[in-house]
């Protein structure tokens, strides 16, 4: 009878580990029972004749073996058959050809059968838990998560969710300013979830424009509730970003509804995105307008579209033309990534606009080949529309060093001021 209670509680046992890895019992009967049958098959060849019954509630199981009653010099499976002197034993009404179903304890299979369970156990919740971590997460990328931090390594951050579940936080992820302890907790969206060779791993991020739109619509009910649409993010993580919103109801003033009274609703956002300064614009389909709004707050004086390359010029006052810019180019990049355009940003022409100018092939004796091909190759031909570019664009856009830049702005002035 030990022996039966000591094999009780090797299902007490993993009935305890169903608990902490939170595998419903439904599916750890069914694992149990896979389990005993695959032992059992591997022992005779095969458990068609056998019925395993697991009772959680009791932290009990039965193993119920059936057998073909056969005369005693018939025998020739003993797995599948039992001879009519032991079935008589029995029951003495036993006759050839009717069923004996008996109980059989599985700890008299020996120390290697329970081994055996014990590994095939081990094998199957393991990749019980896999399947169940890889479908929970699966359905939750794009969502917002809270999990405390329970290791911070050099390139990731290992977090822990309230299931113990395992998540990772890669520092490409991370917001530049983002800084956490042990046993803090961090909020990010559920980027992927990758499962290489069956092994998941459930990738976070808060740099993504998903994160920011997810936290909107956490701060902004009318967004939560379809009243208010995120047409477009842009995003450069801690730093700025734009984002672009409608209304389809006259009534809202979907900008005033996303920064809240006093900027009451978008401060949250911007302490969780570690200050990032975000910009909110109304989106229209009316893609110059939409061009002029992103350069926000620069005001524009005129826009050329070219629809075929993606790209726009944009003429503004030369007082205007470094706000457009914006800090190390940073503008001019997320008003870029908001209308998926190329946009290039000239002073407004005077009046000199109708003087003669000259094409920058002409003045290949004084400008390197190579510099004049350099400068072509961002779309400006002449010297007058190398003068009306700003500065910075020159050098980001022609990848030419300031020096550089400077020397060419140098010659081209000196020409028209003959």
């Amino acid at each position: 009878m030990a022996k039966k209670d000591s094999s009780a509680s090797l299902v007490d046992t993993f009935a305890e580990f169903k608990e902490l890895k939170n595998i419903d019992r439904t599916t750890m009967v069914s694992v149990l029972e896979e389990s005993f049958r695959s032992v059992i098959a591997k022992m005779f060849g095969t458990d068609e004749n056998y019925d395993v019954i697991v009772n959680p509630d009791k932290g009990d199981f039965e193993i119920w073996r059936n057998r073909e009653v056969v005369n005693d010099d018939e025998l020739t499976n003993p797995n599948m058959q039992i001879p009519l002197s032991e079935a008589r034993q029995i029951d003495a009404s036993y006759e050839p050809g009717e069923e004996v179903t008996d109980e059989v304890f599985f700890e008299k299979f020996g120390r290697r059968a329970i081994l055996n369970l014990r590994q095939t156990l081990a094998a199957k919740i393991l990749e019980l838990e896999k399947d169940t971590l890889y479908n929970k997460y699966i359905d939750r990328v794009g969502t917002v998560i809270s999990a405390e931090v329970y290791q911070i390594w050099k390139k990731e951050i290992l977090l822990l969710d309230d299931e113990g579940n395992e998540l990772l936080l890669p520092k490409t992820e991370q917001i530049p300013g983002d800084f956490y302890r042990k046993g803090e907790t961090a909020r990010a969206v559920v980027a992927r979830v990758d499962n290489q060779n069956n092994n998941p791993k459930i990738i976070l991020s808060r740099t993504s424009p998903m994160f920011l739109q997810r936290l909107f619509e956490q701060e902004v009910p009318e967004i939560n509730d379809g009243l208010i649409t995120i047409r477009r993010i842009a995003r450069i993580p801690g730093e700025r970003a734009k984002i672009a919103v409608e209304s389809y109801d006259e009534r809202i003033d979907p900008v005033g509804a996303c920064v809240g009274v006093k900027g009451s609703r978008i401060h949250g956002i911007v302490r969780e995105l570690r200050n990032e300064n975000i910009d909110v614009i109304n989106y229209t389909s009316n893609l110059q307008l939409f061009i002029q709004r992103a350069l926000s707050p620069a005001k524009v004086s005129s826009i050329t579209l070219h629809e075929d390359e993606k790209r726009a010029e944009v003429y503004l006052k030369p007082e205007e033309v470094s706000l457009a810019i914006g800090k190390g180019g940073m503008n001019i990049k997320l008003a870029s990534m908001l209308t998926e355009y190329t946009i290039d940003v000239y002073r407004e022409l005077d009046g000199e606009a109708s003087d003669e100018d000259i094409y920058l092939d002409e003045f290949s004796d004084e400008i390197d080949k190579w510099v004049i091909d350099a400068i072509k190759g961002i779309g400006l031909e002449t010297a007058k529309a190398v003068l009306n570019a700003p500065r910075e664009m020159l050098i980001e856009r022609a990848d030419l060093e300031e020096s550089t830049v400077d020397e060419v702005i140098k010659v081209l002035k000196a020409e028209f001021e003959k």
